[in-house]
């Protein structure tokens, strides 16, 4: 990665990082004024009444995104990277991982797990999916994707992603642990205000709260190694399609696929160094050696 990717890399890490501490300031906001908005509710339930008397309807709160069936097409391009544009995006714009000593290994037997938590809502999880479902195919079959958007009412509303809830994945390298804990239902009486939708094991849990911040997606990869949020914004899947996504990944030219398939690049070097560079075919590509760097 060269200085000027480098210092791009760092921007973007701490505009994440601001963004997701206003977006916790602005959630406990809500939470005081949703304990003390009793008046405000009786205030809308007048309106609501008012506008049924007129005829009229309440306006919906927004589109309700339900998971769909992923095309088989799509998925097949999501989880078929080439080899050859993962190599010429190297570390492309991701912006890296955080190295840990954590205690103890996170292994299932003698292969790594990988940890993921996040939420269907969350659009930083949105961005960090596709990097994820990209990497992991390389070390085995992941299959039962669904496509879904993040939050509307979030930050970077709608974020074309795929949930990993009904995800199934086979690899005699790596173990694929997803956790989408929450779904995208509003739910005040939950820590991120959305319902629950799978829940993490009390170990998962414990991982969370020492090594989190207390910020989704989480990703910790054999406990020895983080994904410290997206490693891109997720402002560069605004207004696209899962297709137009899909397509991007296989252009090394183009700004998402430099996103994704470096951040793709980055967690499988994490990845490869706790197999013992296997397999080879992913372990020793010149995108992986070249993004290991990085870490």
């Amino acid at each position: 990665m060269g200085k000027a990717d480098r210092l791009a890399a760092q921007r973007t890490r701490q505009k994440i990082a601001a963004q997701q501490a206003a977006a916790r300031r602005a959630e406990t906001r809500r939470r005081i004024a949703i304990a003390g908005g009793g008046v405000a509710v009786v205030v809308l339930l007048v309106i609501v009444l008012v506008l049924v008397s007129l005829g009229r309807s309440p306006a919906p709160a927004g589109p309700a995104f339900a998971p769909v069936a992923a095309d088989p097409a799509i998925a097949r391009e999501i989880t078929t990277v080439p080899a050859t544009t993962f190599n010429r995006v190297g570390a492309g714009t991701a912006t890296g991982l955080k190295p840990i000593t954590g205690q103890p290994e996170l292994m299932a037997g003698r292969t790594p797990e990988l940890l993921y938590m996040g939420g269907e809502f969350c659009p930083y999880c949105a961005a960090e999916r596709w990097a994820i479902a990209a990497a992991v195919s390389r070390l085995g079959t992941l299959t039962g994707l669904r496509f879904i958007h993040s939050s509307p009412a979030d930050v970077y509303p709608s974020t074309p992603t795929l949930t990993f809830a009904d995800a199934r994945y086979a690899s005699k390298y790596l173990q694929f642990v997803p956790v989408e804990w929450y779904g995208e239902k509003a739910d005040p009486a939950t820590p991120f205000g959305h319902v629950y939708l799978q829940h993490p094991t009390p170990q998962e849990q414990a991982l969370f709260a020492r090594y989190s911040g207390g910020s989704i997606p989480f990703v910790d990869i054999g406990n020895r190694y983080l994904v410290p949020s997206a490693q891109y914004l997720p402002s560069a899947l605004a207004g696209l399609t899962w297709a137009q996504v899909a397509a991007a990944m296989h252009n090394p030219a183009s700004a998402i696929g430099r996103d994704i398939d470096g951040a793709a690049n980055m967690i499988t070097a994490a990845i490869c160094r706790l197999t013992g560079n296997q397999p080879a075919s992913a372990c020793r590509s010149a995108g992986v050696v070249t993004a290991g760097q990085s870490i």
